[in-house]
């Protein structure tokens, strides 16, 4: 099958190709004063083989969002991707691939720890009733039973 060309990275990636769960390197964005924004995909899924269910997926992102920062206050953003497979984080001025794996290690076992989720109502929240604690650490278990294999991205 044949493609074109996006202005979006991920649009461009190979999605048959790729091997979840992984964490990649998406790209790096220089701003006009040097600062420097490195995002990453971070692929709990199979693209196109399986997915996050949304009440799941969307309890996993309230706790990531907010316990990564326990361990960064460079996290320019945590946000879930569209196809429901996994998220992408964005750092400021820190592209450490080691310690990004170290911060995500982290943040996923405080999912596990954690005995609700935050910002879960309709003052915080869009869709306060679409939540799932249990579904969320089920998530983060499986994810974190494949940490070894983090940076395997494509298959040999």
């Amino acid at each position: 099958m044949k493609t074109e060309k996006t202005n979006v990275e991920s649009f461009d990636l190979d999605h048959t190709k790729v091997v979840a769960p992984y964490v990649r390197l998406a790209g790096t964005k220089t701003g006009a004063h040097g600062d420097v924004v490195t995002k990453y995909d971070i692929r709990f899924k199979q693209p196109n083989k399986a997915h996050m269910e949304m009440p799941a997926l969307h309890s996993l992102e309230h706790l990531m969002a907010d316990r990564i920062r326990n361990y960064s206050d460079l996290v320019v953003d945590l946000s879930p991707m569209g196809c429901q497979t996994g998220f992408y984080v964005s750092f400021l001025n820190y592209d450490d691939y080691e310690g990004i794996l170290d911060i995500l290690e982290k943040t996923t076992n405080e999912v596990l720890a954690a005995t609700s989720v935050p910002a879960c109502n309709e003052v915080q929240c869009g869709w306060a009733a679409s939540h799932s604690l249990e579904g969320a650490q089920a998530l983060a278990q499986e994810f974190l039973e494949k940490r070894a294999e983090w940076h395997i991205v494509f298959e040999d």
